[in-house]
């Protein structure tokens, strides 16, 4: 079933109107009639099984725009995120890494995606071509999220600096940053206790060249917690879904057993 996203102003009296790009990939691409069945989600994260009525390539007096109709048949009872808001801080790696990087974590539930310039990055993006850049890694969200059946489309924010990440995280309940020189994977295992519905998660994962120890000791000294993923060394794209991974996992466990964060 074919999954859109759509603007509240695009729900009126039960009906719901498909316009811009999502239309022109609606009625000239998928080639949508009257009578298919469609899933949308609107802004609030709710989920609708709608039918399709008529495409309108011109204006018409319901909706000004040309647009797919369709009615709302009922509102989906399922929830598909996460029970908490997790942060992804992605240092900077190459730009089909983080493409990979924003398509994954969008599967496994994350809320926001923010790319960080870090020491070691070896990408360094100006600040045009890094506007460029974040609308077609939001693109890539909201595809993965259709995919994947998201009711929601993560928010891909525009680079940052380490610090300024730093700063966004900091009411954050639980933040971890793992790191190939910290040593033993209990660290990891005492900070997934913390995973609990209701909190908002930070995780930051360092670029193809790793975190250079001054940020280690900066982001620790802030109160992010060091965890090991192992005695392998990860790759930055591997390192961001082996976490997410296992986010998901516990969080999803700790919603059906019943637990809250206090």
């Amino acid at each position: 079933m074919h999954h859109f996203f759509v603007k509240d102003h695009q729900i009126v009296d039960g009906k719901v109107y498909i316009t811009g790009s999502d239309f022109r990939h609606a009625a000239r691409v998928l080639r949508l009639k009257a009578g298919e069945q469609i899933l949308i989600s609107d802004e609030e994260g709710r989920d609708y099984l709608c039918e399709v009525e008529e495409t309108v390539e011109g204006e018409c007096p319901d909706f000004e725009t040309p647009h797919l109709r369709a009615a709302v048949s009922e509102a989906q009872e399922g929830d598909h995120e996460l029970p908490a808001r997790v942060w992804l801080f992605q240092g900077l790696p190459k730009s089909d890494k983080l493409e990979l990087i924003i398509q994954k974590a969008t599967e496994l539930g994350v809320s926001d995606i923010v790319p960080v310039d870090m020491k070691n990055c070896v990408v360094k993006l100006e600040e045009k071509k890094a506007e460029d850049r974040r609308k077609r890694w939001q693109a890539i969200a909201e595809s993965a999220a259709k995919q994947s059946k998201r009711s929601r489309i993560p928010k891909v924010h525009p680079l940052v600096r380490f610090t300024d990440a730093l700063r966004m995280s900091e009411d954050m309940e639980v933040r971890i940053l793992p790191y190939e020189n910290e040593e033993g994977i209990a660290s990891m295992c005492e900070a997934i206790v913390n995973f609990l519905p209701g909190r908002d998660i930070g995780v930051f994962i360092g670029p193809e060249g790793g975190f250079d120890p001054l940020e280690v000791k900066l982001a620790e000294h802030q109160g992010v917690r060091i965890v090991s993923l192992g005695k392998r060394i990860l790759r930055t794209e591997t390192a961001a879904i082996a976490v997410l991974s296992m986010i998901m996992i516990r969080l999803e466990i700790a919603a059906e057993l019943g637990f809250e964060a206090e």
